[in-house]
C-alpha cells in the first residue's frame, strides 16, 4: 500500500477511537483539544457543533505541526445534544445529569455531530449529521439508577446511547453512530474523498486479472 500522511484524531474520546478502529482506520496520533465549549450568544446547536469540530481540528493541527513538523490528516468532531435551541451540557456532576435526564424524559431531542477534516494540504472539509432520539418517560427510580451507574460523566446530554441508556430509547431517526459520537459513513466518505486509504487499510489484495477471469 502506498504510504500516506498520518492521521491525527483531535480527541481523547475512547468512543470515537473505537468507531474509527471499527472500520480499520487507526490514527497514528491522538491530540485532544481542550476548549471552552460554551455556546456563544445566539449560537444554534448546529453552529456550535460545527464551530467546535473545526476549532478542535485547528488546535490539534497546530500542535502536531509544532511537534512533528510534518503534514497530516487531522480529524475533529463534536457532538451537541439539544432540545429546541437549548444546548444540554456535557454532564460533569450528578446534578447536571439529573437535570438533563429530567428534560429528556418523554421527549424527542436532537443530537448534532459535526466532523471537520483538515487535509495535509490545508483544505478544510466539514460534514454534520443530525439525529432525532425519542426517550421513554423516565421514572425517578430509573433516573436515580442511571446516575448511580456513573455512565453519564462527560457525556453530551448526560447519557451514553451505546451503554445502559439504550434502554431509554424508543426511536432513532438518523445516525446511531452520530449519537455515539462519530458518524461512520460520513467520516469514511470524507477521509476517502481526500485520498486517505480507508478500505485499503483492510488488508488483502484487490481482485486482479486472474480473479476476474
Amino acid at each position: 500500500m502506498t504510504p500516506h500522511a498520518p492521521l491525527v484524531l483531535a480527541s481523547g474520546s475512547p468512543r470515537r477511537l473505537a468507531l474509527l478502529e471499527q472500520i480499520g482506520v487507526v490514527p497514528e496520533h491522538l491530540f485532544p483539544a481542550e476548549l471552552d465549549e460554551s455556546p456563544e450568544q445566539g449560537e444554534t446547536p448546529v453552529a456550535l457543533a460545527v464551530r467546535l469540530a473545526r476549532r478542535k481540528a485547528e488546535v490539534a493541527r497546530e500542535r502536531f505541526r509544532a511537534e512533528e513538523r510534518t503534514a497530516a490528516y487531522v480529524l475533529g468532531a463534536d457532538t451537541v445534544v439539544a432540545t429546541g435551541r437549548r444546548v444540554l451540557p456535557k454532564a460533569e456532576t450528578s446534578e447536571e445529569a439529573h437535570a438533563c435526564l429530567t428534560r429528556l424524559s418523554g421527549r424527542t431531542h436532537r443530537v448534532v455531530t459535526a466532523i471537520c477534516l483538515i487535509t495535509p494540504g490545508g483544505k478544510v472539509r466539514e460534514k454534520r449529521v443530525e439525529t432525532r432520539v425519542k426517550f421513554k418517560r423516565l421514572s425517578r427510580a430509573e433516573i436515580a439508577a442511571y446516575i448511580a451507574s456513573g455512565e453519564w460523566k462527560g457525556k453530551a446530554g448526560g447519557y451514553a446511547i451505546q451503554g445502559l441508556a439504550a434502554a431509554f430509547v424508543i426511536e432513532i431517526i438518523g445516525s446511531h453512530y452520530g449519537v455515539v459520537g462519530l458518524p461512520i459513513y460520513e467520516t469514511a466518505t470524507l477521509l476517502a474523498g481526500e485520498g486517505y486509504p480507508v478500505v485499503e487499510s483492510w488488508g488483502g489484495d484487490a481482485p486482479g486479472a486472474e480473479d476476474a477471469a
